[in-house]
């Protein structure tokens, strides 16, 4: 046998003991395989009414008595599509919907997107004088009414028109008083001493400034010099044009000066004194503008600003009292009337979602977050400001991520009873669910 030959069969002896070692290994890997336990889906009962209640056999809910319902939970670890960069959320669990389920629960998604954040508040007001043109007629000294030039309320009386005739002897002695002190000043400009003069007339000054301060006119006390003797009734006139809002003095009537005898309104320009909730008040800043309808007006807004917001709320209604001002020359807004007020709030870009698509339970705002090939996974959110039908999201989502917006209802219930799936099949299983005592409904 030559050395070549003899060479052949050793190489080919070493190849064969290669291919049957590999067979070996091959045969004991998969031996191995074979007795490594396998991952299989696990029957579970849950109640339709209460998804918490997970047991591993059939019986009846503890809470509700209606009959367990078996599902097969696939094994951790299978079939959902991670939600990347988002914490879990306790007690929710991402799930799978196909399009025809969610064509049947109306599953709808929109993407959130900055959008401009505009509020109208509509609150309902009542008009009442504007206060800094309002005169409360009241007499510096007490007396009796001769005379009442204006008797009913309501009236319209312009500045420097007669309201009534008084009797004070307060008043006609201080004419006297005034006189007195005239004729003294005349007698002591015929030769007097200088220092006598001038005492004269500091005496017919003060007696003149005592009939200015009981609400004597100039005129009146030109009149007064005039004539040289005090007038038995002094006439008291209206200090602005308005309307007569109230009367509180009649024909003969004894007065005194704590007595209010007239309310006279200028009512050009009148208040609106509207309530607003406590929620609400982010939305009001004093210079907005408002609108403001009548009853008798329809269809005929009246414009005017927000002018304060007074600093005190209602304990019992929750609201705060916001003061508006609306010019009124043609006398359409009447103290008294009941007004519908709207008021435009523009706060800017914000980026908002539908305030259908967060589920509140209390102490945090939930979202599903579409995930692509139906997979819709659960995130907890930070809200804003609240508009009836959008919200603001503060944090906890990007623009232009998508979230369900429709049949959120059907998504939240489907979470939770997969996380209570779940969490029973990873051997959280509730004990064994108790028929109620009694006889067990059919």
């Amino acid at each position: 046998m030559t050395s070549g030959y003899r060479r052949l069969l050793t190489l080919a002896g070493i190849a064969a003991l290669l291919a049957v070692g590999a067979a070996g290994g091959i045969l004991w890997q998969t031996r191995r395989d074979d007795a490594r336990p396998v991952a299989t889906a696990r029957d579970l009962y849950h109640c339709p009414m209460h998804p918490t209640v997970v047991a591993d056999r059939p019986g009846d809910c503890p809470i509700c008595g209606m009959r367990l319902v078996r599902a097969t939970v696939a094994p951790a670890g299978g079939g959902s599509a991670p939600d990347e960069g988002a914490a879990p959320v306790e007690g929710q669990a991402g799930v799978t919907i196909g399009n025809r389920k969610q064509q049947l629960i109306n599953v709808r998604t929109v993407a959130a997107s900055r959008a401009p954040f505009v509020r109208t508040l509509r609150v309902v007001g009542r008009v009442v004088p504007d206060e800094t043109r309002l005169h409360h007629l009241h007499t510096k000294v007490g007396g009796w009414v001769e005379m009442l030039h204006l008797t009913s309320t309501g009236a319209k009386v312009e500045q420097g028109a007669p309201l009534l005739d008084l009797y004070s002897p307060e008043l006609v002695a201080s004419q006297e008083e005034y006189m007195l002190a005239l004729r003294s000043r005349a007698e002591s400009d015929q030769g007097a001493l200088p220092e006598v003069a001038r005492r004269a007339d500091d005496l017919a000054q003060s007696a003149r400034r005592r009939l200015l301060l009981f609400d004597m006119t100039p005129q009146q006390i030109e009149e007064l010099e005039q004539r040289g003797e005090p007038r038995r009734t002094v006439t008291i006139y209206s200090p602005i044009s308005g309307y007569v809002i109230a009367r509180n003095v009649t024909h003969g009537e004894k007065i005194s000066p704590d007595m209010a005898l007239f309310d006279i309104a200028n009512l050009a320009r009148v208040w609106v004194m509207a309530s607003v909730y406590e929620y609400e008040l982010p939305f009001v800043q004093p210079g907005q503008a408002a609108t403001t309808t009548l009853a008798s007006l329809p269809g005929e807004p009246l414009s005017g600003r927000v002018d304060i917001i007074y600093p005190t709320l209602d304990e019992a209604t929750r609201t705060a009292q916001v003061r508006l001002e609306f010019d009124n020359p043609r006398l359409q807004l009447k103290p008294g009337m009941y007004a519908e007020v709207q008021i435009r709030s523009e706060l800017g870009s914000r980026l908002s979602i539908p305030a259908s698509a967060v589920v509140e339970s209390g102490t945090r705002s939930i979202v599903f977050v579409e995930q692509g090939g139906g997979y819709f996974a659960p995130r907890e959110v930070r809200i804003g400001l609240r508009l009836p039908d959008t919200m603001e999201v503060i944090a906890g989502l990007a623009e232009n991520e998508k979230v369900v917006a429709s049949g959120t209802f059907f998504v939240d219930s489907e979470s939770k009873l997969k996380a209570a799936l779940e969490s029973a099949a990873a051997g959280r299983t509730s004990p064994p669910a108790q028929a109620p005592p009694g006889p067990r409904k059919p």
